[in-house]
């Protein structure tokens, strides 16, 4: 199939699910099923507070497969190792090129793996800090400060960084704060719940910047 009709077929595809999330699964052996309650808990929140009509049945889909085109919004967590193949690469991309959203979010210890990864699916971008100006940072609720620290590790401050394609940010990753892991059930972290709500209204502020985007 020539990659034009790849792309109007994935643009079609993207337009049809118009507030759908998944979980990507990837291999390298990292744990990509960790934090099973945060996006259920994210989605719940997002209906319940900034009028959005997701699915709340959250669907698993492997990087490499066609089916990544049936969700506008992807998430993707884990402590681990990443491994993208030649056809995950180039999978990826079009998802990404034809509208699509990867939300990365480091569980502790992802960070050397997916950078490397990353650079299979664009060799010539680079992931660049996104600025506190920046609508991902208001779209929903206001965090003029940037992305909340939701768990200390190593001392470092937070980073949001993304991929732009023609001032459109496509993919994010968030480092050094573990917006997921405020997302999952208030008892597996024992966060206080000023904590999972910043984490929960940062995940907000993705979700709204992505479907209105």
């Amino acid at each position: 199939m020539k990659p034009l009709m790849i792309i109007l077929l994935s643009l079609l595809a993207l337009s049809v699910k118009a507030q759908e999330v998944a979980v990507l699964k990837y291999k390298g052996g990292g744990d990509w099923y960790s934090n099973p309650t945060a996006l259920p808990n994210l989605v719940k929140f997002c209906n319940d507070n900034i009028d959005t009509n997701i699915n709340e049945a959250i669907a698993t889909v492997e990087v490499g497969s066609v089916d990544i085109f049936q969700y506008p919004f992807l998430h993707m967590t884990g402590h681990g190792n990443v491994f993208f193949d030649v056809d995950d690469a180039e999978n990826l991309r079009n998802y990404l090129l034809s509208g699509g959203f990867l939300h990365i979010d480091d569980n502790y210890g992802m960070e050397p793996y997916i950078t490397k990864e990353l650079k299979k699916v664009f060799p010539n971008k680079d992931l660049i800090e996104i600025p506190k100006s920046h609508p991902i940072f208001s779209a929903a609720f206001d965090f003029p400060n940037g992305l909340p620290k939701i768990h200390e590790h190593d001392g470092k401050a937070p980073k949001a960084l993304g991929i732009f394609e023609d001032n459109r940010l496509i993919l994010l990753f968030t480092f050094e704060s573990d917006l997921g892991d405020g997302w999952e059930d208030a008892e597996v972290h024992n966060d206080p719940e000023d904590v999972r709500e910043k984490a929960l209204k940062m995940g907000a502020n993705i979700v709204k910047y992505v479907f209105l985007n």
